[in-house]
């Protein structure tokens, strides 16, 4: 978890990067932007609020060899060393953002690299960089008065309500290739920004294993158990499993499977299932983890509990008390109007 709430923009240093192949310039400023209150209030806005709103998804600094190759990351390191010579390094970040930008896609923009203080993440308060790219210019209105009317300018500019591309790197778990946050608006040109620029791939921790291991279960659910069940055994895995990782702290897949799994039958097809798509997943060798409490909140809310039916009626499953669908509810065929139906019991009707 991140927060961004105290974190103080230290300096602020701001390039333009031309696109190489239609040989567009590179512009590096020769001196740190000198920021005022009012400009570094809407630029916090600016350049936070996406990671406020997305999903915390982490990233770290890779390279084939040794993490020490990946160009950027040796960038980043020597700032985190030494905060002060962090716009001469910008002019090399600058540099290889213009090396990678080379596709006849790839549009050019500002960019603006920043040293950030009091960035609280995993409860520690540290220092992160931020470097973010400005690329759509909108078109806008200004008004000046002239005699006895008033003249608009049409003028060109950057919507401080949508940043196209940024990340932020903070000064956190160095030896693994630093913790990062990565956010890209235009999805044309994804390989660019996070695999020829920053060279990172997801940073496999705790959050990352439960997201991914859920994600898996919840295909499973759909691609088996919904075909050898039906729609309220799909709900009532997923239910079981999202419980499962909600009670306990740590996971292990065979406690996982006894206590989720209804069928025994299915237990071969689950093990079957994860041979066949794990590497899909990045579990291949996954059988026990600790479980991250904000992954399995997170996923909670996303997965659908409710069952469909083609006469316009609804049912919904409670996650917090699954056992109310395995006694309550009945599934079963009518033969005089060959339909299915669901019988459900209940006392009285619940009061809004």
């Amino acid at each position: 978890m991140i927060n961004l709430y105290s974190t103080q923009i230290e300096s602020l240093s701001v390039h333009r990067i031309g696109n190489k192949s239609r040989n567009e310039n590179i512009f590096l400023s020769d001196a740190p932007y000198a920021l005022n209150d009012e400009l570094t209030a809407l630029l916090k806005e600016y350049f936070f609020k996406p990671f406020r709103e997305k999903e915390e998804n982490y990233f770290q600094f890779v390279n084939e060899v040794d993490v020490e190759f990946n160009p950027l990351y040796k960038i980043i390191s020597e700032i985190f060393n030494t905060p002060s010579s962090v716009h001469e390094k910008s002019k090399r970040i600058a540099s290889l953002l213009y090396e990678q930008s080379q596709h006849p896609h790839i549009k050019s923009g500002e960019l603006y690299v920043s040293y950030l203080e009091n960035v609280t993440i995993d409860n520690e308060k540290v220092d992160a960089i931020g470097i973010f790219k400005s690329e759509l210019k909108h078109d806008f209105l200004q008004f000046e008065e002239s005699g006895s009317n008033i003249n608009l300018l049409l003028q060109q500019g950057v919507n401080l309500n949508k940043l196209d591309k940024g990340c932020l790197i903070f000064n956190h778990k160095k030896e693994e290739g630093y913790k990062i946050l990565s956010i890209d608006s235009n999805r044309y040109d994804t390989k660019y920004w996070l695999e020829h620029f920053l060279g990172v791939a997801a940073f496999a921790d705790d959050n990352f294993h439960t997201k991914k291991y859920m994600k898996f279960c919840q295909d499973f659910a759909k691609e088996v158990v919904l075909p050898a069940e039906d729609k309220k055994e799909e709900v009532m895995f997923m239910n079981r499993a999202i419980n499962h990782f909600a009670k306990n702290d740590n996971f292990e897949e065979t406690a996982f499977l006894n206590d989720v799994i209804d069928n025994p039958e299915l237990i071969p097809e689950f093990k079957h299932y994860k041979v066949e798509k794990a590497p899909k997943y990045q579990i291949e060798d996954l059988t026990s983890f600790p479980i991250a409490n904000t992954a399995v909140s997170e996923a909670r809310k996303k997965i659908k509990n409710v069952i469909n039916l083609d006469t316009n009626i609804q049912i919904k499953m409670d996650f917090i008390n699954p056992e109310s669908a395995e006694k309550f509810v009945e599934k079963g065929w009518d033969e005089e109007k060959q339909m299915y139906y669901y019988l459900v019991y209940f006392n009285k009707e619940q009061k809004d």
